[in-house]
C-alpha cells in the first residue's frame, strides 16, 4: 500500500509543479482560504489512484469535502487527503507545500506520505518506520534512510506556523521557556520532528484532520506524539461535533522522544 501512496503522491506533486511554474489561478473558498488549479487536479489524481488500488476503502479530500462530498467512515478504516498543503506557500512561490495522503485505522493514523514536490523530499511511514527519500527531477523516489525523533535536551527548539501562529501558541513557549523557534509552512513541520531536527510543535490555532494526518503518522512512526491539550492522543475521524465542524482538529502539541 505504502508504495502506491508514495506514487500517488509523485504523481499529484508533478502536477501541483507543473502549475507552480506556469502560474497558478488563484480563488477563494468560503472561509476565505486560497484553492488553486492545483489544488484540483493534484485531487483528482490521487483519488482516482486511490479508487482503482483501493475501492472499498473511503476517502475524505479536502476539496472533495469543500464540495459536499463527505463518505461513509461510520466504523471503517479511510484516508485522508491534502492534496496542496501550504497553498498561501505555493501562491507566494516558497518551497514549504506538501502532497499529503494517510490511512486512518480506529482513529490513528497508521500509514502516511508527505511529500514537498519543490524540495524533491519525500517522508513515508507505516507503524514504528519512518523514512525519508530524495525524489529527483525525473520524479524518481531515490533510496530511503530511516529516520527518528532525537531525545529532547534542556533546551528545547519549537516550529511554529508560518501564516497561523498565534498569541495562544506564543504564550505556550513562553509559558514553557521555549526561546528557540522557526516558523515552518505545511505538514513538513511534522517530519522536521521526525527526522530529529526539532523537538516541539505546539498548534494552537485552526487545523483540519487532512492538514495533520500524514505528517502525525510520519511522526508517531518516528518515535514521537501528537496530544492534545488534555493529553489525549490526537483523534481523526471526527464527526458530529458539537463545538465545531467535521474533521476540525482541537489544539495539540507535537512532540519527539521524552
Amino acid at each position: 500500500m505504502l508504495d502506491i501512496l508514495e506514487r500517488a503522491a509523485v504523481a499529484a506533486g508533478k502536477a501541483i509543479l507543473d502549475v507552480y511554474h506556469a502560474g497558478p489561478e488563484v480563488s477563494y473558498k468560503a472561509d476565505c482560504s486560497p484553492v488553486t488549479d492545483a489544488d484540483e487536479s493534484a485531487e483528482k489524481i490521487i483519488l482516482d489512484c486511490l479508487a482503482a488500488a483501493f475501492p472499498d476503502i473511503p476517502v475524505v479530500a479536502e476539496e472533495a469535502v469543500a464540495a459536499g462530498h463527505i463518505p461513509d467512515i461510520e466504523g471503517k478504516s479511510f484516508f485522508l487527503v491534502d492534496p496542496l498543503d501550504g497553498t498561501k506557500e505555493f501562491v507566494g512561490r516558497n518551497g514549504d507545500f506538501t502532497v499529503n495522503i494517510a490511512l486512518i485505522e480506529k482513529g490513528e493514523p497508521v500509514a502516511g506520505v508527505v511529500y514537498a514536490p519543490a524540495l524533491g523530499i519525500l517522508y513515508a511511514a507505516t507503524r514504528n518506520k519512518a523514512k525519508k527519500a530524495v525524489v529527483t527531477g525525473q520524479h524518481d523516489i531515490g533510496t530511503p534512510t530511516i529516520i527518528g525523533c532525537r531525545s529532547r535536551g534542556d533546551r528545547l527548539v519549537a516550529l511554529a506556523s508560518k501564516h497561523h501562529n498565534s498569541l495562544e501558541t506564543i504564550a505556550y513557549l513562553a509559558e514553557h521557556g521555549i526561546t528557540d523557534y522557526e516558523a515552518i509552512g505545511s505538514s513538513l513541520k511534522f517530519c522536521l520532528l521526525a527526522e530529529g531536527l526539532a523537538d516541539i510543535y505546539p498548534r494552537l490555532s485552526r487545523t483540519m484532520e487532512w492538514d495533520t494526518a500524514a505528517g502525525d503518522a510520519v511522526l508517531r512512526a518516528a518515535g514521537g506524539e501528537t496530544v492534545t491539550m488534555d493529553g489525549n492522543p490526537l483523534a481523526y475521524g471526527k464527526r458530529n461535533q458539537t463545538t465545531d465542524v467535521d474533521f476540525a482538529n482541537p489544539y495539540f502539541v507535537s512532540r519527539g522522544k521524552n
